[in-house]
């Protein structure tokens, strides 16, 4: 059986007319690109060479080029499907494959990125961010040069948590941490609590900072620890930047008021209490985190920085204190 002829590509055409394969690109979509200018008679000549030569354009190439195939990104700068996460990323997924479904675009799971210094990164050795038209950050900490570089760049991102400015700002789609925390401190002053303290890092990734802070707007003085053994003995009632550390130190002191501030995002200890604390929004943020990036996408007005409301948890671990 003879072989199928192969299939002409812009590398042919280019090598035919003596342009480079760039030239024949912009000819077929019709466009120029910044201050590329094509002159008249290499434009014909290369429309020329696709006639005569039978040349078809590879539709999903062209898709490609034009930023118009339906594909949106995640990209994500920690494992989203280790064992010990507790499937914490699991709830933003959901919301990002819902809104996408609803809107007829299809997911690319961006999971390649080289970790260098322990974090991947996405502009190494080129950007594949650009397979898509638009790309979801999901991860708790983001790398502040790359932001400022998505920014500068002009491409439709989404994050997905609130992001401090960098060098612009940055669309995202946070949980108000800060409210819910405040919240809760004060619920723990209304039950008598006085000396009370922060366990947790209060820093570095904004989801910990805006802890901190609703937890210093209400308790100024109140102390702030990053091991439980740095809790003074007096303080009644903790409230853990992690659950699983939140779990650990009631097995650890029965008897202290723990509150945690937010879902596991590692694997916690079995234990037959139910935690006050709050819920964070994830399946919410992950849809509105894509009705953002549409809206970028379409040109559509929208507000591209938003914070959802965390909902309380009224459980049994903030006990009065007498």
């Amino acid at each position: 059986m003879p072989a199928s002829p192969r299939r002409l590509t812009q590398r042919d055409i280019a090598r035919m007319t003596g342009v480079s394969q760039a030239t024949v690109s912009f000819v077929l979509n019709g466009r120029s690109d910044g201050e590329v200018r094509i002159a008249p008679e290499t434009r014909a000549r290369v429309l020329r060479a696709i006639r005569e030569s039978g040349y078809v354009a590879d539709p999903i190439a062209r898709r490609l080029a034009a930023r118009d195939n339906r594909i949106i990104g995640v990209f994500t700068y920690e494992p989203v499907f280790p064992t010990d996460n507790s499937d914490f990323y699991h709830p933003f997924l959901v919301g990002i494959e819902e809104q996408a479904e609803s809107l007829g675009s299809d997911l690319l799971l961006l999971t390649s990125a080289p970790v260098i210094d322990g974090r991947r990164r996405i502009f190494h050795d080129g950007n594949r961010l650009r397979l898509a038209d638009g790309c979801i950050l999901l991860g708790r900490a983001l790398d502040r040069d790359e932001l400022t570089r998505l920014v500068a760049d002009g491409f439709p991102f989404v994050s997905v948590g609130r992001r401090d400015d960098a060098g612009g700002p940055v669309p995202y789609v946070g949980a108000d941490y800060q409210t819910a925390t405040a919240a809760l401190v004060e619920r723990a002053v209304h039950f008598g609590h006085q000396r009370m303290a922060y366990l947790g890092q209060g820093a570095g990734p904004e989801s910990y900072a805006d802890r901190m802070a609703g937890f210093r707007r209400v308790a100024p003085r109140g102390v702030h620890a990053t091991t439980p053994e740095q809790i003074p003995a007096d303080v009644t009632v903790v409230f853990a930047e992690e659950h699983t550390d939140g779990v650990d130190l009631a097995a650890r002191r029965p008897g202290l008021s723990v509150v945690t501030l937010g879902e596991p995002t590692r694997a916690a200890p079995p234990s037959d209490k139910t935690f006050t604390g709050f819920q964070i929004p994830r399946q919410q943020m992950g849809r509105e985190a894509m009705e953002v990036l549409t809206a970028l996408l379409n040109g559509t007005p929208t507000a591209t920085q938003r914070l959802l409301p965390c909902v309380l948890v009224e459980g049994s671990t903030l006990g009065r204190n007498e």
